[in-house]
């Protein structure tokens, strides 16, 4: 089974052909990174606009990667929540009119659903039930996946998600956009020398950021710190110990599998070295390219919702604030 997903979340313009939920036969991401760093973030109606230029460019190049046309395609799955209201109208419009127009069954795919599949994508297979770490620019959720579209939420960010404390990061220490990447790039040549504090939130599984981000933003304009590239050691150290302890510890509690990395955040190379080698269980944890937003995870999870469910009608719309649970 052929699935085309289609991605327009934030601000990747992606298209991809995956079969049967694991193997991917074609991938095209168009990054809108160089438009958005002299903002220093995201501007939503420039980022719809592009999406608008990019779409149909990238699906043809998706298409023509794979050697295939529309009408070997069985299903469409396209990204419809959570993310940029404009944004995830370019992409549901899109594939709503394709569905229409060559009578491809549609499924619309939770972004955050679409992350954990990614670790479907290749020769492995996770091993259920496990836990898994969402963890993104704009949302850190721990989630116990008991089956196929299964899920029981146990934590969340109360205030920034792991992703935006590192772009608010970068923008204090001057380490430019996107702040993740360059984050953890500065910290390869730095020391962890500065203590800066963990909320752990005892008692719960819940994340906070917030308080750290503004520890940093003290120290900075206090002048306290020197190194910048210790400074943004000293952070990833910060925001990385508390995910991991967090991951690990529930899926002791909960007698897991396996635990999987989903998720922008999931490339830092920090957090994959150091919850591989502390914990017990198995990790999954997908290559750097797919813990980015791409249409091959979407695709991925089309395929595995689409055997338990009817297709979506041409009344599918965004939802810019869709929850996983």
């Amino acid at each position: 089974m052929y699935i085309l997903g289609i991605e327009t979340s934030c601000d990747e313009t992606a298209a991809a052909i995956v079969q049967d939920g694991h193997c991917i036969v074609a991938n095209v991401v168009s990054s809108q990174v160089d438009i958005h760093a002299r903002y220093g973030g995201i501007v939503p109606e420039v980022a719809s606009r592009q999406h608008l230029l990019s779409m149909i460019p990238v699906i043809d190049k998706a298409l023509e990667q794979a050697s295939m046309k529309l009408a070997d395609i069985d299903a469409l799955a396209v990204t419809h929540g959570p993310g940029l209201a404009g944004s995830l109208l370019v992409g549901v419009n899109t594939a709503k009119s394709i569905s229409f127009a060559c009578g491809i069954p549609l499924i619309g795919v939770n972004h955050l659903e679409a992350h954990i599949y990614a670790n479907w994508l290749g020769k492995k297979r996770p091993d259920l039930p496990l836990i898994c770490l969402i963890v993104s620019g704009g949302h850190t959720d721990l989630v116990l996946m008991k089956d196929h579209s299964e899920y029981c939420l146990l934590g969340h960010t109360r205030d920034d998600a792991a992703g935006e404390a590192f772009d608010k990061a970068a923008r204090i220490l001057g380490l430019g956009y996107p702040g993740g990447p360059a984050v953890d790039r500065a910290a390869e040549l730095g020391i962890t020398d500065i203590e800066l504090p963990r909320a752990w939130l005892k008692g719960t599984y819940d994340f906070s950021f917030s308080g750290l981000k503004t520890c940093l933003l003290r120290m900075k304009q206090s002048g306290k710190i020197n190194n910048v590239n210790s400074a943004a050691a000293s952070f990833r150290q910060a925001v990385v110990d508390v995910l991991v302890h967090k991951v690990t510890s529930a899926a002791r509690e909960f007698g897991v599998n396996q635990i999987l990395l989903s998720g922008g955040v999931a490339a830092n190379r920090l957090l994959r070295s150091e919850i591989t080698s502390k914990s017990v269980i198995p990790v999954s944890i997908p290559s750097p390219p797919l813990c980015t937003d791409n249409a091959a995870m979407v695709a991925a999870c089309g395929y595995f919702q689409a055997g338990r469910r009817a297709p979506d009608g041409l009344n599918l719309d965004a939802s810019p604030s869709l929850r996983m649970v």
